[in-house]
């Protein structure tokens, strides 16, 4: 064989990727046709030549204009046949980047929590942008070949052995060799392409992180360091695709140079039966050119290692990020509006790979309305106990309610309906205001709900003012809105979903003065008749608060409210000291 024989894990994946072409087995059959085509053109003007070199130089032709039209027609044929088969395969590698981008794309929106906390998203990024398109000449590239050359050189051997059968056995002692060739590349081809594709992975990293961060870069002078990580990584991708150019490079010459030494061995041998009178001119001029002709896919076929080892490698990039398990989802409970109560009981959660447990032991029992604020030092627990409810996290041991129900009885869909979040790191997308606000559920809402929600956000008047009002673009992440004004949407959001569990984030820490009080107006009426968790390390915001909980290293070290804190004169009397002396 020219190309290596897969190991089994390999060929497992390959096979699973031949599996995508099963929708358009129909348009293949057909440019399986066109290559059965082209194919045939090889051995049809191999035998041309040998009608036209017995007969047509022994003064016996009859139409000189008839020889240039076969020619031309079996060349207007290949062509015909070539396009064909190109343009649907072409068609086929496309629609089939298309379903993987979409199940790709599918499976990471539908990814857990502590995915993303393990994976850089540049990794991510890559899987579907660049591994992704090596899949696609995997899939369509790799196959052509081995069908449409397979076919040619089966084609060709046979009207040699026809021919000559002394001089196709000399022939094809070039297979073996070429063949042993491939297998001493394939190993190295397999290293290389997992070397490039991971220093591939790691430059996008960079440059994302320059690129979101380029005003920490600005500030604190950064431009040399970042220059040197990006430098070192373009510096080893550019040794990988080197080191891949040098065996692709490598695969040419030496197939040719097999192929010489066979053809010396042929010219030799068909000379000496020509003083035997063992063969004709004719014959001889057909075997050399059926010979030549067969230098071209062998050729292919030897190549094809590169494509297909590299192909292999992306696609178990790709398909590690489809079979990764999503969140956990057996719940089966729906309702369209839970009342609000909110119990931990002996909740503990550890994080994978962490010293310590974040929390443990809550337990703590929330009235429907009530709003409860989650203080304490940082690393204390405050925002893990929060992401238990939406279930972003699992809790290691103990148990979650909403309702008197266990968090896992509910549906995913139906716990998160009756939750809204408003966090310090606004996430907002490169789309019109409104869309912003009415998003994902809620993007069937009326013009006038999203403006309600507005008016209630006190963002109204500011929308109003913009270019296109409701329907102007914010930019990527919102970068043409104020801090305030990004926070004020983000509660524009939550006010239109009216969900009856509201998670407050750090939702003012990042504002000056003046937007704080704007917000805290906005969050005072987002707050009514909604329980809510806080967490704030800004004491003086959550003084109102029904409750407030102290949370230090993973336990509840206190609660009561503001004056009973104060009263009591433990860590959260410490801590609002401290914050007093600073202002």
């Amino acid at each position: 064989m020219l190309i290596r024989p897969l190991q089994t894990a390999s060929r497992q994946v390959f096979l699973r990727l031949l599996h995508y072409l099963r929708p358009y087995r129909t348009t293949f059959a057909f440019a399986a046709l066109f290559m059965i085509g082209a194919a045939a053109s090889e051995p049809m003007f191999s035998a041309f030549m040998k009608l036209l070199l017995d007969q047509g130089f022994n003064g016996e032709a009859r139409n000189i204009w008839l020889a240039p039209l076969i020619v031309i027609g079996i060349f207007f044929l290949r062509g015909v046949c070539l396009f064909g088969a190109t343009y649907l395969l072409s068609y086929i590698a496309n629609r089939i980047l298309m379903d993987l981008r979409a199940e790709m794309f599918g499976r990471l929106i539908r990814l857990p929590v502590s995915f993303y906390d393990q994976h850089p998203s540049a990794i991510i990024i890559s899987k579907i942008t660049s591994d992704v398109n090596n899949v696609g000449g995997a899939a369509t590239h790799v196959v052509s070949v081995l069908v449409k050359d397979t076919m040619v050189v089966i084609g060709l051997v046979g009207f040699m052995l026809y021919l000559n059968w002394q001089l196709t056995l000399i022939t094809l002692t070039i297979f073996p060799l070429i063949a042993w060739f491939a297998r001493s590349l394939s190993r190295r081809l397999r290293h290389v392409s997992k070397g490039s594709q991971q220093a591939m992975s790691d430059m996008l990293q960079v440059l994302q992180e320059a690129t979101e961060g380029q005003r920490v870069l600005k500030v604190y002078g950064g431009q040399a360091y970042e220059s040197s990580r990006f430098g070192q990584t373009n510096q080893r991708l550019k040794g990988f695709l080197m080191r891949l150019a040098a065996a692709q490079s490598l695969s040419a010459p030496v197939t040719q140079l097999l192929a010489a030494l066979a053809l010396g061995a042929v010219i030799a041998t068909a000379l000496y039966q020509s003083t035997l009178g063992l063969s004709t001119v004719g014959e001889f001029g057909a075997f050399m050119t059926a010979m030549l002709l067969l230098l071209p896919p062998l050729k292919s076929l030897a190549d094809i290692n590169v494509p297909l080892q590299r192909g292999i490698v992306a696609a178990e990039s790709v398909f590690e990020l489809i079979d990764a398990a999503p969140e956990q989802d057996q719940g089966t409970r729906q309702l369209a509006r839970a009342r609000g109560a909110i119990e931990f009981r002996q909740v503990s959660l550890r994080y994978d790979a962490a010293e310590r447990p974040s929390l443990q032991q809550i337990d703590l029992h929330i009235q429907p309305g009530e709003s409860v604020a989650l203080v304490g030092p940082s690393g204390g627990g405050k925002t893990s106990l929060a992401h238990l409810l939406p279930r972003f996290y699992h809790p290691t041991s103990g148990q979650i309610l909403l309702d008197g129900i266990p968090l896992p009885e509910w549906s995913l869909e139906s716990l998160r309906q009756q939750l809204a979040l408003v966090s310090q790191d606004v996430v907002l997308f490169n789309d019109t205001v409104a869309a912003n606000i009415a998003y994902g559920a809620q993007r069937s809402a009326s013009r006038e709900q999203i403006e309600q929600a507005a008016q209630a956000a006190y963002l109204h008047d500011f929308i109003s003012s913009l270019p296109q009002g409701y329907d102007t673009m914010i930019g990527e992440r919102g970068v043409r809105l104020s801090g305030g004004q990004r926070q004020r949407l983000a509660i524009a959001r939550a006010l239109l979903k009216n969900a009856p569990v509201l998670i407050l984030d750090e939702a003012t820490s990042a504002l000056d003065s003046e937007s704080e009080r704007q917000v805290q107006l906005a969050l005072e009426r987002l707050m009514q008749n909604r329980t809510t968790l806080v967490i704030a390390h800004r004491l003086s915001t959550i003084e109102k608060a029904d409750r407030i909980l102290v949370l230090e290293s993973g336990r509840l070290a206190e609660q009561g409210t503001h004056q009973q804190l104060l009263a009591h004169n433990g860590l959260y009397a410490h801590l609002y000291r401290l914050q007093q002396m600073k202002h």
